[in-house]
C-alpha cells in the first residue's frame, strides 16, 4: 500500500528551495511552508473522514458457533484515522508527504493500514486472538489510492500557484 503520498515538483521546488535559501528570508520560507501544508491538508482530512467511514463487513457466524462481544474497546477506523499526518520539507527534497505514522498506532495495529487497502479488500485475523482460528472481514479495496487520486489534480494546480507566487517573490 502506498501508505504517503508526496507532491512534489521536484525540479521546480529544488531550484525554488535553493533560492530560498540563498534569500535567507526565514519569514518567505515559513510562508512557502505554510501554503504548502494548506494544499494538503483537504487530502488529510478526506483520507481520516474515508477511514473512519469505510465499511467493514464480516462474514457472519457460521451455525452453531458461539460469539460474544469484542474483548478490545479500541475503535479500530478511529485510531487508525488518527495516524495519518502530514509533514512538509522546504530543503533537500521539497514537497508534501501524506502518511500513516505507525508510531502512533498500537503495537498490533501497525499493518493495519496495509491490511485494510488490499486489493481484495480482504482483511484476515484470528478470533479474539486466538492463532488456531482465524476469520474474515471485508472492505473497500484500494481506498487509499481512490482517494489520493481524487486530490492529486487540485494538490498539484494548489502547489504550482505557490511555487509561481513565491518565485515572484523572489524575483
Amino acid at each position: 500500500m502506498a501508505q504517503s503520498v508526496q507532491i512534489t515538483g521536484t525540479g521546480q521546488l529544488i531550484e525554488l528551495s535553493r533560492r530560498l535559501k540563498a534569500a535567507g528570508g526565514s519569514r518567505l520560507k515559513a510562508n512557502f511552508a505554510r501554503r504548502i501544508r494548506h494544499a494538503a491538508e483537504p487530502l488529510k482530512d478526506d483520507l481520516q473522514q474515508t477511514i473512519r467511514s469505510l465499511p467493514i463487513r464480516s462474514e457472519g457466524r457460521k451455525a452453531g458457533k458461539r460469539g460474544g462481544p469484542s474483548p478490545t474497546t479500541r475503535p479500530l477506523r478511529a485510531t487508525v484515522a488518527g495516524a495519518v499526518r502530514i509533514s512538509v520539507r522546504t530543503s533537500g527534497n521539497p514537497g508534501a508527504r501524506v502518511w500513516v505514522d505507525k508510531a502512533l498506532l498500537p503495537k498490533d495495529l501497525r499493518n493495519m493500514p496495509s491490511v485494510m487497502n488490499r486489493p481484495d479488500g480482504r482483511i484476515r485475523h484470528p478470533v479474539f486472538g486466538n492463532k488456531k482460528r482465524w476469520a474474515n472481514n471485508w472492505t473497500t479495496p484500494l481506498w487509499w489510492e481512490k482517494t489520493v487520486r481524487a486530490h492529486t489534480p487540485r494538490m498539484q494546480r494548489e502547489v504550482a500557484r505557490v511555487v509561481d507566487d513565491v518565485r515572484n517573490q523572489l524575483s
